[in-house]
């Protein structure tokens, strides 16, 4: 099998910088596009009720220009690599949805992430995005840990 599309979240976590020297690796065996992404999560209560509040604004503002840079920086490591890459912000409220969904636009063939590996209470409580990246698509995945 051959992967010629990549979509590779990432969130600045060493864990997410793990998943991208993972996919250096496909891409150079493959000759792989790699899609480097993070989702900007907007909370719709937020979003309705306080859109015009400056604060807000300010806040969602500096949260894109974080986002920004952490993806500028996944994508000079493949850059530095000799990798294909694009880079993109994806808004939206449920970080996982918005993964899969990228996912599909793109026609990716596989998506590489990274996974804290959290287990118990904690899983419980904060829950997976690779997880849950893996329970709503049928592209392969390739979870990578630090």
């Amino acid at each position: 099998m051959s992967y010629q599309n990549i979509l590779v979240p990432v969130d600045g976590s060493e864990t997410s910088y793990s998943a991208v020297a993972k996919a250096v690796e496909f891409s150079k065996a493959f000759g792989s596009k790699i899609t480097v992404v993070q989702v900007l999560a907007l909370d719709p209560y937020i979003a309705a009720e306080y859109i015009t509040s400056t604060q807000t604004n300010e806040l969602i503002e500096r949260a894109r220009s974080s986002i920004i840079k952490t993806l500028e920086e996944a994508a000079e490591k493949f850059k530095a690599e000799g990798v294909n890459v694009e880079s993109k912000l994806i808004e939206g409220q449920v970080i996982h949805r918005e993964i899969v969904n990228t996912a599909k636009e793109i026609n990716a063939d596989l998506i590489v992430i990274g996974s804290h590996g959290r287990t118990g209470i904690k899983k419980l409580f904060l829950g997976s995005v690779a997880q849950s990246v893996l329970g709503e698509t049928e592209i392969p995945v390739l979870v990578v840990r630090q």
